[in-house]
Parts: structure tokens; sequence; C-alpha cells
């Protein structure tokens, strides 16, 4: 007689590794109601392209499986090399995967915001470590679930396993353009797109210096050094004005020539 794997279910083992995922940290941490958290979460699976195929029944379970882990601003995730079997949903906020080389620099891969999903290498692979450092970017709440409670799911509905490929496919294609950037661009060439993109999405002329040089470097591979240097080119060129609380974008066209630089 088959066994029924959801019977596997027991509340003392989910609160086991809720314990160990959230950490003693996590205790001074102000926490959303439960009914709350459900109805968050609910809303964010049935939107979900991987989640979207099954039913009513089967994402309620699903909801009832997640682990809900709150960070604050820097706080991380999990680290780098750390072994983590788990399936991960951003409900608030966005959490960037940092790749940290063995001379200390740090390189920014991408950022997760709200409603984005991503996974730790041993989810699929056992014993493999992760390859980046998972911490928030500003406070944040994800929803995590261990394999061995969301695996079924995905060898039961082939439809979630297959929107599950086409997710990954993605962050395959995004992980290519990042390393064909970092292989042919030089970093003066990042750096412009950099400025143009955060010009962009602020919609004026003039934005805030809210990254610092150490984070403008991890964004584009290289040192703050060279971020400071290629800026004040930029401003010896009057492309943009650089002051000590702000970049002011004088001249669009040039830095976009030098961003298409390759």
């Amino acid at each position: 007689m088959a066994v029924d794997w959801r019977a596997i279910y027991r509340v003392s083992e989910i609160k086991a590794i809720h314990s160990l995922i959230i950490g003693k940290n996590q205790q001074n941490l102000p926490h959303m109601n439960y009914n709350i958290c459900m109805e968050q979460l609910t809303v964010l699976l049935n939107a979900h392209p991987v989640f979207t195929s099954l039913d009513e029944k089967d994402r309620s379970l699903v909801a009832k499986w997640a682990v809900k882990r709150e960070l604050k601003k820097s706080e991380r995730l999990v680290m780098q090399g750390d072994v983590w079997p788990y399936l991960f949903l951003v409900a608030q906020g966005e959490v960037d995967a940092v790749k940290v080389s063995s001379e200390g620099r740090n390189l920014l891969v991408t950022t997760f915001g709200t409603g984005e999903l991503f996974w730790g290498l041993a989810f699929f692979q056992e014993e493999a470590p992760l390859l980046a450092t998972l911490e928030a970017h500003v406070p944040s709440l994800v929803y995590l679930w261990h394999r061995q409670y969301i695996e079924p799911f995905f060898i039961e509905h082939g439809r979630m396993s297959w929107e599950l490929c086409r997710l990954m496919i993605q962050r395959m294609q995004r992980a290519s353009a990042i390393v064909e950037e970092l292989a042919f661009q030089p970093v003066a060439a990042r750096l412009a797109k950099l400025l143009l993109d955060n010009f962009e999405n602020a919609g004026e002329a003039a934005v805030s210096r809210h990254l610092t040089l150490d984070e403008m470097a991890a964004r584009i591979g290289t040192t703050r050094e060279m971020v400071c240097r290629a800026l004040y080119r930029f401003a010896d060129k009057k492309l943009i004005d650089v002051t000590r609380t702000e970049f002011v974008l004088t001249d669009k066209n040039g830095l976009r020539q030098i961003a298409e630089v390759s």
C-alpha cells in the first residue's frame, strides 16, 4: 500500500527547523500576525508561475510548510560556502547575492525583490556549497522551504517542475550577461551603465549618493579606488557633476557612449 507523503508532516519537526533557521537574533524582532503572514504568502503563491499549477488545497499545504524569516538591513540569510538545501521566496524587501573572492573583494551578483524565488545549490545537489552570500539589502521578509518537505510537490506536479526549470534558465541568462559584462566591458563602461540605470530609475538628472564606493564597486566587479578614479574622469569630461551628496547628469549621450563600449 502506497504511503501518503503528506502524512509525514509533524509540527514538532517544523518547529525544530524553524528554530534553527531563524536563530536567536530573531527573538527581538517584531513578528507579523500569523493570519496576516499566511494571507500574504497565499497571495504570493497564487501569483508565482511555479505555484499557480497547484490547486488551492496544495497551495495551502505549501504555505503551511513555509518558515518565515525576518531580516534586518545587511543581515545575512546564509553565508557563501554553506550547505543550504532551501528554496526561498522574498515577501518584502530585497535580498542581495554577494560573491566574495579569495582576496576579499565583493561582487553583487544579483538582487532578489518582492515575489522572486531562488534556492541554495544543495536544494538540488546534496552537500553542494552555496556560491554566494545572501543578505538583506533593506529590512526584508522571506519564506523558506527545506528540500525534504517541498521536493514531493515537484515530483508529483510536472507543471510546477517545468516552471522552476524555466526560472532556472532565466537565472542562467542573467548570469551569462553578468559574465559577459565583466569579461568584455572595461570598468568605465560598467560604471557608466550603473549610473545611467540609477538616473533612469530615478527619472531625474540628479540622484543621491545612496551607494557607497564599496557598494558601487561590488555591483560592477572592481575596487573602490577604480570607481573613484572613473567617477572623477567622468566629471573632468563634464559627463556628470560629483558633489558630496549627489551625482548630476550633464551629458547623457556622452555617458551612454562610454556605457556601450565593449
